[in-house]
């Protein structure tokens, strides 16, 4: 059985990948740019930005139209490996 036919998610499907890291950088732009690799169909629009509470942190969601599995993984692992992005979910 692939993992396609293992998943819950059903392709194509939207999808919103999540991204946390430090208030002070454009954590926006740097995960738009990782997130349009990998899905150049991402419009402004889909980009959600929330500050914390003490403005310390801020957490950006995309909504993707995820394709594949495999796309998925691609996104979460730049986003892992971006120095900017504490967290990805």
């Amino acid at each position: 059985m692939s993992e396609e036919e293992e998943s819950p998610l059903k392709f194509p499907c939207e999808f919103p990948v999540k991204a946390m890291g430090k208030a002070d950088c454009e954590l926006d732009i740097i995960v738009v740019e990782i997130v349009r690799r990998h899905a150049p169909d991402l419009t402004e629009a889909a980009v959600y930005t929330r500050n914390s509470t003490q403005g310390n942190y801020v957490s950006i969601t995309v909504r993707v139209n995820a394709t594949s599995r495999e796309q998925l993984d691609a996104i979460y692992q730049d986003l892992v490996d971006c120095e900017a992005v504490i967290m990805a979910i």
